[in-house]
């Protein structure tokens, strides 16, 4: 009997492996926060079996997976439906942050139709992130599994729908309704939700959190990547990174400590050397930090959340006091 689980991130993938919770564990790679969202037809062909299409690194979705982890299955050109055929159970963990949300979100869209195989899965939706444990008390969990009804599985569709919508107003309503089906749904789309450019300020909840940790104090920005992932946990270190470098570098700084030759460098010696930096809140940024100026007025902003393509002219808002989504 062979046992697959499935995870919603590498790195959980890695540390389920280690904890030997099942025969083969796969950690999924997607990132559908920050940046423009994959178009449909790059995530079928993601999951399809390998062919010339799958060229550059990551176009496959066992490019990053070891032959070795996979050989009880088979090899690491399958495609998702076909190794998944080729197990006899099937656990789908997934945890709290709101990527591994949105990638549960997916991949059950994906199995939707296909029956035999959603007859032999679980979720696993895990309180905390399965990273945050060693492998031996990953080993020891014991936590609910979810059978896949029908109501998870449309409530899914919907949800992955709205994130992808052109604007996010499908996200919002979801919140006026029941998701209790999936456990951790609601937090993930509230902390998303946070990221739209403030009402009064203009910066998302984890920019507004990196000024707010600079004016009190914390100047090492590999310390400030740190915090906010473990803190919001949102984005990862490299959007974390460029997130610092669109403060710094920009028409109107909020942020200041780089060196004027490094300024918008992006090689990795550059970057590396940033780490080495002492940043400051700019007198600008102290004004939009105490809510008397708006980054946006001041700023180009051209950035993705899920579907929606946000500019200055399109700037989708959220108010933080009320909770409640500002059209654009």
């Amino acid at each position: 009997m062979t046992r697959l689980i499935l995870a919603t991130s590498d790195l959980a993938g890695t540390m389920l492996r280690r904890a030997a919770r099942a025969d083969v564990v796969v950690g999924l790679t997607p990132r559908f926060v920050g940046g423009a969202l994959p178009s449909q037809a790059a995530l079928v062909s993601s999951l399809e079996e390998r062919s010339a299409r799958h060229r550059s690194r990551g176009a496959h979705w066992l490019d990053l997976v070891q032959s070795k982890y996979v050989a009880p299955v088979g090899d690491n050109s399958l495609s998702l439906l076909e190794f998944c055929e080729r197990c006899d159970s099937i656990e789908l963990w997934a945890d709290p942050r709101p990527n591994d949300q949105l990638v549960l979100l997916w991949l059950l869209d994906v199995l939707r139709p296909h029956r035999h195989i959603l007859s032999k899965l679980v979720v696993v939706q895990t309180d905390v992130e399965a990273v945050a444990h060693g492998s031996a008390s990953l080993a020891q969990w014991r936590l609910p599994k979810l059978t896949v009804t029908d109501e998870r599985l449309t409530l899914a569709g919907r949800a992955w729908n709205a994130y992808r919508a052109s604007t996010p107003q499908p996200c919002f309503d979801l919140l006026m309704q029941d998701l209790s089906a999936m456990p951790q749904l609601r937090a993930a789309l509230i902390a998303l939700l946070e990221e739209l450019p403030g009402r009064e300020t203009g910066l998302g909840a984890t920019e507004l959190r990196m000024l707010e940790l600079v004016a009190e104090g914390e100047t090492k920005p590999g310390v400030l990547s740190s915090v906010l992932n473990r803190e919001r946990g949102v984005f990862d270190f490299e959007q974390a990174d460029l997130m610092l470098d669109g403060l710094a570098c920009c028409r109107s700084p909020v942020l200041a400590g780089f060196p004027a030759e490094l300024q918008g460098a992006d090689d990795w010696k550059a970057r590396q050397e940033r780490m080495h930096s002492r940043l400051s809140v700019t007198d600008f940024g102290q004004e939009v930090l105490d809510g008397e100026l708006d980054f946006s007025q001041y700023n180009p902003i051209h950035r993705w959340w899920g579907g929606t393509e946000l500019t200055n002219e399109r700037l989708w808002r959220w108010d933080a006091k009320s909770r409640t989504l500002v059209a654009a």
